[in-house]
């Protein structure tokens, strides 16, 4: 997301530094591509214009400190009033319980998918979510939300034969209150902010159910467009907050920038991908960081606390303090990885990691070499000099892949040993100095059969 945005800011930041004070002559140029760099991301211009107006005001004839540079100065100003532009502070839920949410947007703007990821995140908080399908006019809308709560092990209350919507909204609340549920969300039909009869009927059914919540699924590729619809539906049942979607496709994310500022609605989570579990909570801070490529360690954390096992995780602490990692290892620290999402997505959330490009082929290197690892005998695994030539051809013609493969994987994990018991209790900054390592720690860098990811990524 914002790859566009983060490598044109980038760019524009680069000129201004190594001067001695930030001055209107020597940041008009830069301001200029901030600015230009903002438009080509889809910002409505009246952002985009009112966004560099404030960081002139900011930065013009602004001392720098020593121990700053100018361009980290200007850097930080414009951190900040991405920040404000983004909403400022994280947005809170309703405590209200039962808590109704409502569901409102266009067609194919992600809302049945969105309601059920929604669910999975109120229901990791602690809560029992409920769906209603209230959406009558797309053919097969109530069986993919069916099909989603089943998936997703979630009451679900349906009505095929009823055609008033609200009907089956206020229904539907009764009904799956009585099953202890203290979260309804409201999946409704998608509509043209344009059809006024249609704005009108989801204007009512907010009227009639009065929810704590009205979330506006809006896809973030619509750009400018999306501050027109989200004023739309503003108007119709004074939304609460707005779920992006599909931010993980859309290297613009102009919506974002644009939304907030103009309507006064606040983005409350944005949909990262097409699993279940890809929605997040949308935090400003976090965001303008991501976009300024100052990575997002906050979020990294929180996603490994999520998916790493920490039973697991002690478990291997101690066999990596008493030197003791076998290729079963490298297999269950390959698969906490993956847990936390592909390494493309996990690149970018680390400090200065931005310009380097994670594509499909290094995913597709760290499947060969899970393939690799579950082509051997658990006894391979555990003890890796048993794997003589013949067994090396029977690995390789198992996990369709090379000889060579193979061998580079046996090759780097040798090394990962023996640097493991030169680390076995002395000073491990002082030993990778002295071996010439990267910050990763691995010779050479990188997880076998990643393709030499810099500094060693975790798990190797």
């Amino acid at each position: 997301m914002f790859e566009s945005l983060t490598d044109r800011m980038s760019k524009a930041l680069r000129n201004i530094r190594g001067v001695g004070k930030l001055t209107e002559e020597n940041t008009a140029e830069a301001l200029k591509e901030v600015r230009s760099a903002l438009l080509s991301a889809d910002v409505h211009f009246k952002v985009a214009r009112e966004f560099v107006e404030r960081v002139r005001e900011k930065s013009t004839g602004v001392e720098v400190t020593k121990s700053i540079t100018p361009g980290q100065q200007i850097v930080k100003i414009i951190n900040d009033e991405l920040v404000e532009l983004l909403g400022n502070d994280t947005s809170e839920i309703s405590t209200a319980r039962p808590l109704r949410v409502l569901m409102v947007g266009l067609h194919g703007s992600g809302k049945t998918t969105s309601t059920a990821k929604l669910a999975r995140l109120f229901r990791k908080r602690g809560m029992k979510p409920g769906l209603v399908a209230c959406d009558v006019y797309r053919p097969a809308a109530i069986d993919q939300l069916e099909t989603l709560a089943k998936e997703g092990d979630f009451p679900i209350y349906t009505d095929r034969d009823q055609k008033k919507v609200i009907k089956i909204a206020k229904a539907g609340e009764k009904e799956l209150i009585s099953q202890g549920c203290d979260v309804i969300i409201f999946d409704t039909a998608g509509r043209l902010q344009v059809d006024n009869e249609l704005i009108q009927e989801v204007s009512d059914l907010k009227q009639k159910i009065q929810p704590e919540e009205v979330f506006l699924v809006a896809d973030s590729a619509l750009g400018q467009e999306a501050v027109n619809v989200s004023k739309t539906f503003h108007e119709a049942t004074n939304l609460t907050g707005i779920i992006l979607t599909k931010l993980d496709g859309d290297a613009r994310g102009g919506a974002a920038l644009s939304m907030k500022s103009l309507t006064g609605v606040p983005i409350k989570f944005v949909g990262t991908g097409e699993k279940m579990d890809a929605i997040e909570v949308f935090h400003p801070d976090r965001m303008a960081s991501r976009i300024l490529g100052m990575g997002d360690v906050v979020s990294l954390v929180e996603r490994a606390q999520e998916t790493v096992d920490q039973d697991e995780a002690e478990r291997m602490a101690k066999k990596l303090r008493k030197a003791d990692f076998n290729l079963d290892d490298m297999l269950s620290q390959m698969r906490q990885v993956k847990k936390m999402g592909s390494l493309g997505s996990i690149m970018k959330m680390l400090p200065g990691m931005n310009g380097i490009e994670i594509g499909d082929e290094e995913n597709k290197k760290m499947g060969r070499t899970e393939a690799i690892l579950l082509s051997m005998t658990p006894e391979e695994r555990n003890s890796p000099n048993l794997i003589n030539g013949r067994r090396r051809m029977r690995i390789a013609s198992g996990s369709g892949t090379h000889v060579r493969d193979v061998n580079q994987l046996l090759k780097q994990f040798g090394q990962m040993r023996k640097m493991m018991r030169k680390l076995k209790g002395k000073n491990p900054e002082k030993l990778m100095k002295k071996m010439g390592g990267g910050p990763g720690g691995m010779p050479g860098g990188g997880m076998p059969g990643g393709g030499g990811l810099p500094g060693g990524f975790p798990g190797a």
